[in-house]
């Protein structure tokens, strides 16, 4: 059976990108790709420049995620030039990669095991990490499908009737917010952990809590901030249903385990702005895939390369590692910190 799950996903994630590549395909039948140039020619600089400054946005918020769990575990001596550079190669890779649990728990592996912590500190930082961005999704989520319920009537046709009906969506937007709620309250008010099934949500500190509450919405508004300023304004539906597609898109790529969300991210957002012409839609996708995943692929693989390199020298000259880091509280919300350290302890670096 382990055999079989090993191989279960990545055939998941192949189909779904062969899935959504047809059905984009029947979508933007017809489209050359000189109107897709043209499209991107388009897109006037100064919005190009807009475009990168969300990107940067989003990777600091990023950084600051992985910030925020060091703080939880009660580690102080690792620089923030150090965890903003560790945090931009792990998602620039598992970004592209896929399974971003995993693959960025590995490179994090690598890069914090070198400053004292142990795999146990590492599986807690990529949970709690995970975690926020969960955070961060469900509060914007709710957010939206609360002040605009027809959003999802974008996707009629797609997703079931009772999904896309207003009503619905305007109650399943307040039940996101009333998680959010929850977790509020139980950090504040110290409660008991809230366990349902193999789901352990365990309530941090308020000031990690609170943290937690701008970073992970700060890193998603970035990110669709960056294919907002790359649409054109004429039929621009405004940042709020580019934000709630976005959402949607995002969560959808992320489901389907397709390396980088490819074809399924763009699938949805194409079919989801029908007010845009499909060229100028395209051109803003290739912005943000430019901007938010290949550019920084590129620039993780040097990093890491003269990391390695760094890290050969070093131990030639046999330096000692960095100091230890202190015990860690060995909690982190919604995934199971042993198992995963288990995973990762097994996985090849």
């Amino acid at each position: 059976m382990k055999k079989i799950s090993d191989f279960i996903w990545p055939i998941i994630g192949l189909a779904a990108v062969i899935g959504s590549g047809y059905l984009l395909y029947k979508e933007l039948a017809g489209i050359s790709m000189a109107e897709i140039k043209g499209s991107f020619a388009a897109i006037p600089v100064h919005r190009f420049l807009f475009a990168a400054l969300s990107t940067l946005v989003a990777y600091a918020a990023l950084a600051w995620y992985d910030r925020i769990a060091l703080l939880h575990l009660g580690v102080r001596h690792i620089s923030w030039f150090f965890v903003s550079v560790c945090s931009f190669t792990t998602y620039a890779l598992s970004h592209n990669i896929g399974a971003s649990v995993f693959s960025g728990a590995v490179v994090r592996y690598r890069a914090y095991t070198a400053k004292g912590l142990s795999a146990a500190q590492v599986a807690v930082l990529v949970a709690l990490c995970s975690f926020t961005f969960g955070l961060g999704t469900i509060l914007l989520g709710g957010f939206v499908l609360t002040v605009l319920p027809d959003t999802l009537t974008r996707l009629n046709g797609y997703l079931p009737a009772i999904l896309t009906d207003p009503a619905t969506a305007r109650i399943l937007g307040c039940c996101l917010l009333a998680f959010v709620a929850l977790y509020v309250a139980g950090s504040l008010l110290h409660l008991k952990p809230l366990t349902i099934r193999k789901f352990k949500l365990e309530y941090p500190r308020p000031r990690i809590m609170g943290r937690q509450l701008i970073a992970a919405p700060l890193e998603l508004l970035g990110a669709a901030g960056i294919i907002y300023f790359a649409l054109p304004e004429a039929g621009n539906p405004g940042f709020l249903v580019v934000l709630a597609v976005f959402l949607a898109s995002f969560s959808a790529a992320l489901v389907s385990n397709a390396p980088g969300g490819l074809g399924v991210f763009e699938l949805v957002f194409v079919v989801a702005m029908p007010d845009i012409a499909r060229p100028s839609v395209i051109a803003a996708l290739l912005v943000f895939r430019l901007f938010y995943f290949w550019l920084p692929f590129l620039i993780s693989v040097v990093v890491v390369l003269l990391y390695e390199r760094n890290r050969l020298a070093s131990a030639l000259r046999d330096e000692p590692h960095d100091a230890a880091a202190p015990e860690p509280p060995l909690t982190a919300p919604g995934l199971d910190a042993p198992a995963l350290e288990r995973r990762i302890e097994k996985k090849p670096v």
